[in-house]
């Protein structure tokens, strides 16, 4: 009997050990998903998106950017935080107030997203080379990555206001379906982009989609870290 007693105790104490430790591998993880995304238990987070470039709608949304923001509203619950829409005519306040993902590229249907560029990711141009298809490319670094039926890309980036406080997601495809590949690559890979560049360091990646018609994101991979020309410092006015 007396036996039998220790190896039960010792079967509950090894059970609450394994408990204990994967609660604790589990609080650790969520911590520094929370500190990546600038999200807290309870906090709210905006979820920016550009309107249906080729619709007469003026509050159509893409049904792919329907997805991305699908998928970002889960990154948001996941930390505990809820997710509130807000749409290109719609104020968004001061840029740090909030976690924002903005979802989009500046190709005329995203006025929050051509702000993004003018003002912070200024080593990026967006470019629409085809009006009648609204084709697009952009250019960062020296490097034009253009829209094509077998590669497409997408820009997507972290970045603080002047007066810091919560950081902007940036995701600028050159189509819907590569703003959802952008947007289910950060949150499969927000732990590898995390070790890279901490909770901290704005950061600008480009991500290749391949064969997007045969295989819509499934085959979507990081080509080039660009943080390093992507921002580029504030002009100087002429003395």
């Amino acid at each position: 009997m007396g036996d039998l007693l220790i190896n039960l105790l010792a079967s509950v104490i090894a059970g609450t050990a394994v408990w204990l430790a994967g609660f604790l591998l589990r609080r650790r993880k969520l911590s520094r998903e929370r500190a990546f995304f600038g999200l807290s238990a309870g906090s709210s987070c905006l979820l920016v998106v550009s309107r249906h470039a080729s619709s007469p709608r003026e509050s159509s949304v893409h049904r792919r950017d329907v997805a991305a923001l699908v998928e970002l509203a889960t990154i948001a619950r996941e930390c505990g935080a809820h997710a509130d829409r807000v749409g290109e005519d719609q104020p968004t306040g001061e840029i740090g107030r909030l976690t924002e993902f903005c979802v989009g590229g500046p190709g005329g249907a995203s006025p929050r997203s051509a702000t993004h560029v003018r003002a912070i990711l200024r080593g990026v141009k967006y470019e629409v080379f085809d009006d009648q298809e609204r084709r697009m490319s952009f250019t960062v670094g020296g490097t034009a990555y253009v829209l094509s039926p077998e590669t497409s890309y997408v820009l997507l980036a972290r970045f603080w206001g002047p007066a810091g406080g919560r950081p902007v997601f940036f995701i600028g495809g050159l189509s819907a379906g590569t703003n959802l590949a952008a947007a289910r690559y950060l949150a499969a890979h927000h732990p590898e982009l995390g070790r890279t560049f901490g909770a901290d360091r704005p950061f600008a990646v480009v991500l290749r989609v391949v064969e997007p018609a045969a295989y819509g994101t499934d085959l979507t991979e990081l080509v080039a870290d660009v943080t390093d020309v992507a921002f580029q410092p504030t002009p100087q006015p002429a003395e």
